[in-house]
C-alpha cells in the first residue's frame, strides 16, 4: 500500500464518488449566487437546478480555497504518516493552488519528516481530472511518490483542453470576450473554440457558425493532436448538455474508432464561468 496520498481540488469536475474509487482525496472550491448570502460547496447543489438558474439570469460567483482549508485537509493525511502530492487547479485561472502552496510551506515546518508536493497542472475541469486520473494509475503501478510528481510534470503540457460554449455571454462577464464579439456571435450563432494553454490560462483560438460546426471543430482538433487517436484516454465534460456529449462521442467513434473513457459535469465552480451548455474534450497530445 502507497505511503503517499495524491490530492486534488473539485475543479477538477470529477464526482467526489469516483475520486474516492481511484483513492484521490480532494478539497471542495465554492460558489455562491450574487443575490443569496448562502455559499455552496462545489457538489452541494444539483447541477441541474445551478444551470437552470443560470439560465434563468442569476449570476454565480465563486471564490478559491484559502490556505487554512488546505492545513486543515493536509494535516490530517500527515498525522496518518502519510506524505501528499497535491495537484492542483491551473495557477493561471485560480489562486488556489497558491493557497495549497502556502499550506504546504507552513506544515513542512511542522511536520519535518514528511514530504508535500504541490505541482500546478496548469490544468482545469475533467484536464484536471484526466492528469490526476494518470497519475492514480502510476501510483498504483507501485510509483514513488516522487515519480509519480515527474510523471505528472513531463506530461501536463500535453493535456490537451479544447471546448466550446453554448452562450457568449458568460464568456464576455468573464472578461474573456468584448461585449461587441459578443453581441455579433449572438446574432450570427458564432460558437467560440477555446483551449487552456501552456500557461494554463483560456484562450479563444477559432470560431465555428453553429453548434455542429463546434462539435465537429473539437472532434477535428483530437483528430489534429491526439498521441494516439484510437487507444488515447479521453474524457469529455458537459455542463448540462449530454444529448451532445453523446453526439461528439459517436463522432470521435466513428472518425478515429477512439473510445471515450467517462462524460463528467461541468461542476458549478467551473460553469459559473463558462455557462450551460459548454462542452469539452481533454485527452493527451502531441502538444496542448
Amino acid at each position: 500500500m502507497s505511503n503517499y496520498v495524491i490530492f486534488t481540488d473539485s475543479a477538477c469536475d470529477i464526482a467526489p464518488a469516483i475520486l474516492k474509487e481511484w483513492g484521490v482525496e480532494h478539497i471542495e472550491l465554492s460558489f455562491r449566487f450574487q443575490n443569496e448570502d448562502r455559499e455552496y460547496l462545489n457538489n452541494e447543489m444539483d447541477i441541474k437546478e445551478f444551470y437552470n438558474r443560470m439560465r434563468d439570469g442569476e449570476t454565480a460567483k465563486t471564490a478559491a480555497a484559502n490556505p487554512e482549508q488546505f492545513m486543515e485537509a493536509f494535516e490530517k493525511i500527515l498525522k496518518e504518516g502519510k506524505d501528499i502530492l497535491y495537484l492542483g487547479f491551473s495557477s493561471g485561472l485560480s489562486t488556489t493552488f497558491n493557497s495549497a502552496r502556502y499550506a504546504a510551506s507552513e506544515l513542512g515546518e511542522k511536520y519535518k519528516d514528511r514530504k508535500i508536493l504541490t505541482l500546478d497542472t496548469l490544468c482545469a475541469s475533467s484536464g484536471q481530472g484526466l492528469l490526476v486520473y494518470l497519475a492514480a494509475k502510476q501510483r498504483d503501478k507501485g510509483e514513488s511518490i516522487e515519480e509519480v510528481a515527474v510523471f505528472v510534470e513531463r506530461n501536463k503540457l500535453n493535456l490537451c483542453h479544447w471546448f466550446t460554449v453554448d452562450d457568449l455571454v458568460y464568456l464576455k462577464r468573464g472578461g474573456r470576450i468584448s461585449p461587441t464579439l459578443a453581441f455579433v456571435g449572438s446574432v450570427l450563432g458564432i460558437k467560440p473554440v477555446l483551449h487552456v494553454d501552456d500557461a494554463g490560462k483560456l484562450v479563444s483560438v477559432s470560431k465555428a457558425r453553429g453548434r455542429k460546426a463546434a462539435l465537429n471543430a473539437l472532434a477535428d482538433k483530437y483528430g489534429e493532436l491526439a498521441k494516439d487517436t484510437k487507444n488515447g484516454t479521453i474524457f469529455i465534460c458537459q455542463a448540462d448538455c449530454m444529448e451532445d456529449a453523446k453526439i461528439l462521442k459517436a463522432t470521435l467513434k466513428e472518425k478515429y474508432k477512439a473510445d471515450v473513457k467517462m462524460i463528467t459535469n461541468t461542476g458549478a465552480v467551473i460553469g459559473a464561468h463558462s455557462g450551460p451548455g459548454t462542452i469539452a474534450i481533454f485527452f493527451i497530445g502531441k502538444e496542448r
